[in-house]
């Protein structure tokens, strides 16, 4: 089985258990009662819903990923909002920071 997004179950599990922050800013997910935009949510570090691989597939806080959309990692790295929040390549989780590493991010 898959979840809507097609991230089969296996994987799903095992980027859970990997990703217990948000992979861009480090702070914990928490609840929708407590904050709509630190809750877990699906993300492509490369901006490609069809590439579904643990190097491409990680949970980040809707903050983030609002901010992100579909703008390019390392494009999406330069602006306002990661600049005010401390996020940068070095700072990010070790899944993005081998995505950018391994140029799989324009």
């Amino acid at each position: 089985m898959a979840n809507k997004w097609n991230i089969p179950d296996w994987l799903e599990k095992e980027i859970r258990a990997r990703d217990t922050a948000c992979v861009y800013c480090g702070n914990e997910f928490t609840s929708v009662a407590v904050s709509r935009k630190s809750v877990a949510s699906w993300e492509h570090i490369i901006n490609d819903a069809r590439i579904i691989t643990r190097e491409n597939i990680a949970l980040c806080c809707c903050g983030c990923n609002a901010s992100k959309g579909q703008k390019p990692l390392a494009v999406w790295l330069q602006t306002k909002y990661c600049k005010d929040r401390g996020i940068t390549p070095e700072t990010v989780a070790p899944v993005v920071r081998q995505a950018l590493e391994y140029g799989l991010v324009v």
